[in-house]
């Protein structure tokens, strides 16, 4: 695999998620591209997303969530909760940080804290650890500037 961490502004999702560091990304088989990319690889569920189909996002400039009148709502909040609990990552944060700072400084920021500081490949925030080397010592921390 020993990819180094890609992100560019195609990997952040509307809801805030780096697809750059999701496994369906970073996989080497039926690998997918991303939220913005095609479905032809994606599972149903991501396909069929309920936040990047939605009705509203669709007539936002932005692309993002954090610019919708109905913000944040339930989809986020729910998917912000799953994040929280499950791989210590928040998309609500993520998505303020973009607001904040804007998406390229978003984007440096993700790229120091998904990267390995082992072998520079880049840790998988569903699994927590360097998909490259395995080092389980990475394991991230939140940041907030």
């Amino acid at each position: 695999m020993k990819s180094g961490v890609t992100i560019n502004s195609q990997l952040i999702a509307p809801c805030g998620i780096n697809c750059g560091i999701c496994l369906a990304y970073l996989r080497d088989k039926n690998k997918c591209e991303g939220c913005w990319g095609s479905d032809a690889s994606k599972s149903k569920s991501c396909a069929t997303c309920k936040i990047k189909n939605c009705e509203d996002l669709a007539t936002i400039d932005s692309k993002f969530c954090f610019d919708c009148a109905k913000y944040p709502c339930s989809k986020i909040t729910h998917l912000d909760k799953r994040y929280r609990t499950r791989y210590k990552m928040s998309n609500i944060d993520n998505l303020q940080l973009v607001k904040d700072y804007g998406l390229e400084k978003f984007i440096q920021l993700e790229k120091i804290k998904w990267s390995c500081k082992s072998c520079g490949g880049t840790i998988c925030v569903h699994r927590g650890y360097c998909l490259d080397c395995h080092n389980i010592s990475n394991k991230v921390a939140s940041i907030k500037n």
